[in-house]
């Protein structure tokens, strides 16, 4: 396909679509990943054709191969990103060309045909236009951007596959968390990710290699459940989906360092920036549960943060494990910092503040 058609998508009118009332009634309260709205966008790569054949079309069932590799070697990525209404009205994203990036770069990790930055933001784009009056309205609701890419040659070899499809689909959301702090389970007998893995990457494996560990958490009376190093099970590194902070008392954020085996989030690197732009002192360093259970007790860690696309920024009020429990703070997640960042950001997001970094983008 040449550069001039590669970006052109072909809009295939949606045979029935929602209609306006049912639309209404579905976005009063879509919870979390459960409503659909009426598109997706397609695009198909073939070994020696390269990718081609970008359409937004209705959403519907994908046909499958049985033998299809995805569902054999789970050569699989995805990313999560947001839509949202503007003060304004209008639409816009938040820093869609770093999720495009971060999407090529876990291609490369499992070995996919990677996709070129502009035809993902494009997808993206034609996705969001065609679905626009799907993007609920409120402070926690957004439209809930899901592209994801599998393998889908058939063949029972192992080897890289020669096929892929690429899929955008999206879902009005309301919040992730219900509100409130939530308690974390620290898992001592399951790891999320070890060097030279996939953890940087964002495919499902890694997802499905934590949920295990998630079912014991909720079996815990916790909401999420925290991950240590593989190597010796004492450091810090991510949530079951999310990235993490810890304030103390001196008002430094101490976040885990990435090196490979800790998904690289976006919403991570942009609480870096807004910390540091307030003058906050960051360290991205290493730190342990033992040493959180310490800093708890003597007063030294006074907050701890939870972060993502979906969840945005979350308190954390208490870790419970093998060693006992501990409260951050007050345990009600009425934190300062965690909140004054969580309102930098969303202020940005939302066109509500002064976006200095150029992160959001317009739509419309």
């Amino acid at each position: 396909m040449d550069s001039a058609d590669q970006f052109r998508f072909t809009h295939i009118p949606h045979p029935a679509p929602v209609s306006v009332a049912q639309r209404a009634e579905l976005l009063a309260n879509p919870g979390f990943g459960r409503v659909f709205t009426d598109h997706m966008a397609v695009i198909r790569y073939k070994e020696g054709q390269g990718w081609h054949n970008p359409t937004i079309e209705a959403r519907a069932p994908i046909a499958l191969d049985p033998a299809a590799a995805v569902l054999h070697y789970a050569q699989e990525i995805f990313e999560g990103m947001k839509a949202y209404r503007a003060a304004d009205g209008g639409v816009v994203m938040f820093r869609p060309d770093a999720n495009a990036r971060r999407f090529h770069q876990s291609a490369e990790r499992m070995a996919m045909a990677p996709l070129p930055d502009a035809l993902f933001l494009e997808a993206v784009r034609e996705l969001v236009k065609v679905d626009r009056d799907w993007i609920p309205s409120g402070e926690s609701a957004s439209l809930y951007l899901r592209p994801f890419m599998i393998a889908n040659e058939a063949f029972l070899g192992v080897k890289p596959s020669a096929e892929y499809l690429f899929i955008v689909i999206a879902s009005p959301v309301g919040a992730y968390f219900s509100g409130g702090a939530v308690s974390v389970w620290v898992s001592e007998d399951y790891t999320r990710a070890a060097p030279g893995g996939t953890g940087a990457a964002k495919c499902g494996g890694n997802y499905a290699a934590s949920l295990l560990a998630q079912r014991e958490a909720k079996a815990q009376n916790c909401d999420q459940v925290l991950f240590l190093d593989a190597a010796e099970h004492r450091w810090i590194e991510e949530m079951g989906g999310m990235n993490i902070f810890f304030v103390m008392k001196d008002g430094t954020l101490v976040t885990p360092p990435l090196g490979g085996t800790i998904l690289p989030g976006i919403t991570r690197d942009a609480l870096l920036t807004l910390a540091r732009d307030k003058g906050l002192t960051v360290r991205e360093e290493r730190y342990s549960i033992e040493q959180c259970y310490e800093d708890a007790a003597s007063g030294r860690l006074v907050e701890a943060f939870a972060c993502g696309t979906a969840a945005v920024v979350t308190s954390i009020g208490r870790f419970r494990g093998q060693r006992g429990e501990i409260v951050i703070g007050a345990g009600n997640g009425a934190d300062p910092v965690t909140e004054g960042l969580r309102d930098a950001l969303i202020g940005i997001q939302r066109g509500q503040r002064p976006d200095p970094y150029g992160w959001v983008q317009r739509v419309d």
